[in-house]
């Protein structure tokens, strides 16, 4: 089936969005705010505040409100493993991290995660500069080739250009990515000098300014767009604000000319991305359960430590037999799960539940078939074997806060459990309060319980005779208020 991608990117004065879609079914979401912009890819000169042997790591003052995180394996000692996947970290035996660091010492690092929750930037002091093309490396002598260009006549190209390139110049090594699959040496010749040229200007700068300093900020979201998520299948790019489309124009006109004529601007009334439902879609993504067409559904569960994903068959009773019914609700569902990934923008340790199956012909289709879907994220994915209890195991890089949490905060009634106590459960703690004021006013007129609506619609009538007999053990009378901004599980008992 062939892809038909468009890609709308919607401006306002706070906050810029983009969303992909693919056969006029959204994919991806990336939501970018003015306030508090990312800073994955900045390079800052930071200063080591503190040295953590006990977790190999340190702690870097990068002039943000928390210090940056540097593990003692995103320290570049040198070692090259010429690791040809372009989204791969090179790793390679490091020595203790009090041997490379010293509180006070100045170096320059790159946020590689954003901060997320009470946790700072993640860096690395392996610094890579991105363009259309490729990505410099200024540490590093490695030459790469992005895995998914296949084709080996065409890497043997590319890589032959390539160490020519730097060799030449002498200023470092790249990877290059899926973009540069056909383009002309040409272009790929003044990419390289661009970026040799704009790494001798941020070294340059960076040597002037003093710890703490942003020393080199990754472009805009609109601009990114063109740079990381245009693909071959990308049919159009629709921008509804005409100066951001300018800017988009000049960009491209400058480092990507094909891609020019596929820029437009929509100037209509009605918002660009209501046109595509993508507001509802949204919406639908901030929620649980996700709905499979056959009438099964899913159920997501993001938390700190992991994502879990459940399958049921819900409405879906097939026309065969058990096992086929279950071996096609999978297979929708690998579909849909990879599609939720890239929508949510979740991240980190996937746990999916399967429907249990006999059949290990049916476990190798599911599985291959969840494979092939999440070909299409631009996030680097693994994913492990069905394990005995039928559970697939996956890791999603994450590099940027999901969804839920760019939208969402916890909820200040329940603080994120999704749950909150019964007005049975808060009457019995009301009926404890009572005894323990009691005691402790024994003086007491009466006593006062101010409570929701729900709650005191509960005293009133199910626990009306237990109030009744609770009164008459303290001897003191109790008199009701409904609050109504009290939440379920808020309550006051006081003598009055």
């Amino acid at each position: 089936m062939n892809v038909s991608e468009e890609i709308l990117v919607n401006i306002t004065p706070q906050e810029t969005r983009v969303a992909i879609m693919e056969n006029g079914s959204l994919q991806e979401v990336c939501i970018e705010r003015q306030d508090h912009r990312g800073i994955v890819g900045n390079i800052y000169k930071g200063k080591v505040n503190r040295v953590l042997p006990g977790m190999e790591a340190a702690f870097i003052d990068i002039g943000l409100a928390k210090n940056g995180f540097l593990h003692v394996s995103d320290i570049d000692t040198g070692n090259d493993n010429g690791n040809e996947d372009e989204d791969a970290t090179v790793m390679s035996l490091k020595p203790v991290v009090n041997q490379l660091l010293h509180e006070g010492q100045v170096l320059l690092v790159q946020v590689v995660k954003d901060p997320m929750g009470t946790k700072g930037a993640r860096l690395t002091t392996s610094i890579s500069v991105p363009s259309r093309y490729l990505v410099y490396l200024p540490n590093s002598s490695t030459i790469g080739i992005s895995v998914k260009i296949e084709d080996e006549t065409e890497r043997e190209r590319l890589r032959t250009l390539i160490v020519e390139c730097m060799d030449e110049y002498r200023c470092g090594g790249c990877i290059v990515r899926t973009a540069a699959k056909g383009v002309d040496d040409e272009e790929l010749i003044r990419d390289i000098k661009f970026l040799c040229t704009l790494w001798s200007a941020l070294q340059e700068f960076a040597e002037k300014v003093g710890p703490g300093t942003l020393v080199h900020e990754d472009l805009p979201l609109s601009i990114r767009t063109l740079r990381d998520m245009v693909g071959k299948d990308t049919s159009v790019v629709k921008v509804d604000s005409r100066e951001t489309y300018q800017k988009m124009v000049e960009f491209s006109t400058r480092f990507i000319p094909d891609l020019t004529a596929e820029i437009i601007h929509y100037p209509g009334e009605r918002p660009l991305f209501d046109l595509y439902n993508v507001d509802d879609e949204i919406q639908r993504a901030l929620g649980r359960q996700v709905s499979l067409k056959s009438g099964g559904y899913l159920i997501i569960d993001q938390t700190e430590a992991m994502t879990t994903i459940d399958i049921n068959t819900g409405a879906f009773v097939g026309h065969r037999n058990l096992e086929e019914t279950i071996f096609r609700t999978n297979m929708e569902a690998s579909q849909s799960i990879a599609r939720q990934l890239r929508l949510r923008n979740l991240g980190g340790i996937i746990i999916i539940d399967y429907i249990d199956m006999e059949d290990d012909g049916h476990k190798r289709q599911v599985l291959k078939s969840l494979e092939k879907y999440l070909d299409k994220d631009h996030a680097k994915t693994q994913v492990c074997e069905v394990s005995p209890l039928g559970l697939v195991e996956m890791t999603r890089k994450r590099t940027r806060e999901s969804l839920e949490h760019v939208l969402c905060e916890p909820c200040v009634v329940c603080q994120g459990r999704g749950s909150h106590k019964t007005t049975e459960s808060v009457c019995y703690e009301i009926f404890r309060d009572i005894l323990r004021e009691a005691r402790v006013y024994d003086e007491a007129q009466q006593l006062l319980v101010m409570a929701s609506q729900d709650v005191i619609d509960r005293l009133l009538d199910e626990e009306a005779a237990n109030l009744a007999d609770l009164e008459t053990f303290i001897d003191i009378p109790v008199k009701l208020q409904v609050e109504a901004h009290f939440s379920q599980e808020t309550y006051d008992v006081v003598p009055v």
